[in-house]
């Protein structure tokens, strides 16, 4: 359920991916069997496409990587956090427009990407 520039992150690549990541991350924390979850997820993949090479936009499936979900909170999916330099700088939960995670993201990168 994912994107061709959509990352997958995992419990035991997290600290790499995500938090030594040079660039600002968005991560979307979701599950195959919320609504809400797949519903964003065209938008997460689109811009995973977009931001290729200024951000990085993945997803961690909260059934198979719950201790990371656990480690920050997670209560509700979707949660989106954007981290950069290894905090959370960022967070949105439930379901938003592609429009509205575009711009906890712009706020993050070196230039915005424009507006499509």
């Amino acid at each position: 359920m994912a994107g061709s520039n959509t990352l997958t992150f995992t419990d035991a690549g997290w600290d790499e991916d995500v938090l030594k990541s040079e660039q600002p991350v968005l991560v979307d924390f979701w599950a195959t069997w919320c609504g809400p979850c797949r519903a964003i997820a065209p938008s997460v993949d689109a811009l995973a496409t977009e931001y290729a090479g200024k951000a990085k936009i993945g997803k961690l499936d909260v059934d198979s990587n719950g201790a990371t979900a656990q480690r920050y909170q997670v209560r509700g999916i979707p949660t989106l956090l954007v981290f950069k330099g290894g905090q959370v700088v960022e967070q949105m939960v439930g379901g938003a427009s592609k429009e509205a995670i575009q711009g906890l993201i712009d706020r993050h990168v070196a230039q915005p990407v424009a507006q499509s």
